[in-house]
């Protein structure tokens, strides 16, 4: 079954174009408009519209006096403050190609992407590991450019490469994904589709900078529409955000499922008049935690479903809720079906999520990997590898996913990935990574690993630590007889889930 809303209502891409101009000029906002507010205990530092095209733009002077030129890749390895999206702004102004990048990351994983990556320089925080290079842009320098006189906007082909970002794949390594400019302006259809989102608003995001759900839901997306972002210090708990939606009239929340259920477990919830209502994105959310959510603050949450190839598609709004256990409608603009082994599928019937070639959110590609990209369609229609069923109303139901993927706190982890960084983990004889529900609406990732006797899980969790970013780490280490395997001598992870669950949650 297809379900295309009214396309006509959405407008190609504006050209020449440049997504930096059109985030941070596009709502129109006044100079002296709060853009940004960075709040903690102590205080807040507030970045006006003025103070933040200007620095963006110097930061663009500054990267083109380095001797960079339009079409240059840049790895971005900062932390998160506001580097980050001055940074990654400054070099789209430029017309460069930022490759913004998780914190998270170790110094062997920077190190597998720079053969493919091959960047033209590498923006530094020195509290955040990255490969030895010579091409290091330091934190101070960057720091320095924003004063510099504004360079102009470099504008272009609105198709023409823009960013790139990493995620996850089957194959076990990450791989690259290009977007072109053209996909901040297909955001738009999330303003209505998802957000609700006004000028007016004053949208506070618990997500890091450097996080893309963060940088897009939390500062492109408000600064697009002319709103204030507001994003808490790295470090904030729970309770205190519970606090900063109360102090800073936030009118709309965004945050990852478990942000909603450690803030329900920490504190009851204060009296929050500005807020109309919640975001939520990166896993499925348990309906135990909107339940909770809803009754404690009185506001609905509205789930959105993506996938770092084409960003979020489909989702619940104000203006149209999802229907109890589903996700939603595709968002106004979007055409998605969901395809069977013989075409879109029936009403009711389960299918693999597709999304239109002809979406402009839809990437360009994987970097360098024509046959990787062209294996995630068919024909016109770019296959998510996620399970639903649609009803006649073009409500989606998830179903899960066709593969053995795992998500960790919103980040797509694939477990051969993990499994090729512990194999050689003292010890192990064999190894098998699976996400496990180990209570009611939390999962983690488990590796379950054969060895003449058990080990000890420190010095497995150390291991982990030396070889993973934190997200990609397992929470739990098991030891097991031995591990299924198919006819085809392939691993069943699934079998390794179902065997943990059966046991552990009945």
């Amino acid at each position: 079954m297809e379900h295309a809303t009214d396309t006509a209502g959405f407008p190609p891409c504006p050209a020449p174009f440049n997504m930096a101009e059109y985030v941070l000029t596009s709502g129109g906002a006044a100079a002296d408009k709060t853009a940004l507010m960075i709040v903690s205990k102590t205080g807040v530092d507030r970045w006006d519209y003025g103070r933040l095209r200007s620095a963006v733009r110097g930061t663009a002077t500054g990267l083109l006096q380095l001797g960079l030129v339009p079409g240059d890749r840049v790895l971005m390895r900062l932390g998160n403050t506001p580097d980050f999206p001055l940074a990654y702004l400054g070099a789209l102004a430029a017309g460069l190609v930022p490759v913004p990048t998780a914190a998270a990351l170790t110094e062997a994983e920077v190190a597998k992407m720079l053969p493919l990556l091959q960047p033209a320089a590498v923006l530094r925080d020195p509290d955040v590991a990255s490969a030895a290079t010579s091409l290091e842009v330091s934190l101070e320098s960057l720091r320095r450019m924003r004063d510099l006189p504004p360079a102009d906007w470099h504008r272009g082909d609105p198709n023409r490469l823009g960013y790139i970002i990493y995620t996850s794949g089957t194959s076990g390594k990450p791989s690259a994904v290009m977007h072109a400019h053209r996909a901040i302006w297909a955001r738009r259809m999330m303003f209505d589709g998802w957000y609700g989102l006004r000028a007016q608003d004053r949208v506070l995001h618990a997500g890091a900078f450097n996080w893309t759900y963060t940088l897009g839901t939390g500062l492109m997306d408000p600064w697009t529409c002319g709103a204030t972002a507001l994003i808490p210090e790295a470090g904030t708990d729970p309770a205190g955000i519970w606090q900063q939606l109360h102090d800073h009239k936030a009118s709309i929340f965004a945050a990852a499922p478990g942000v909603y259920r450690q803030m329900l477990k920490h504190q009851a919830a204060l009296e929050l008049p500005h807020l109309r209502h919640g975001l939520s994105a990166g896993e499925k959310m348990a309906d135990a935690v909107r339940g909770h959510w809803n009754a404690s603050t009185g506001t609905a949450i509205y789930e959105a479903f993506g996938m770092s190839e084409c960003s979020t598609f489909i989702s619940g709004c104000p203006d149209h809720p999802a229907t109890p256990g589903a996700l939603g409608r595709p968002q106004p603009g979007r055409r998605v079906c969901l395809m069977g082994a013989e075409g879109p599928a029936q009403t009711g019937q389960p299918g693999t999520i597709a999304i239109h070639n002809s979406d402009p959110g839809l990437m360009l590609g994987y970097l360098d990997a024509p046959d990787q990209t062209a294996a995630r369609y068919r024909g016109e229609w770019f296959l998510t590898g996620d399970q639903a069923q649609m009803d006649a109303d073009g409500q989606i139901t998830y179903l899960g996913r066709n593969d053995d993927m795992m998500n960790a706190g919103g980040f797509r982890v694939s477990p051969l990935e993990v499994e090729a960084a512990l194999a050689g983990a003292p010890g192990i004889t064999g190894i098998g990574v699976a996400e496990v529900t180990v209570k009611d609406g939390v999962s983690v990732i488990a590796a379950f690993y054969t060895a003449p006797a058990p080990l000890d899980d420190q010095a497995l969790d150390a291991y982990a630590k030396d070889k993973l970013a934190r997200y990609k780490q397992p929470r739990l280490f098991q030891h097991v007889p031995e591990l299924p395997m198919g006819a085809n001598g392939k691993m069943l992870r699934r079998a390794l889930r179902a065997d943990y669950e059966g046991k552990n949650n009945a």
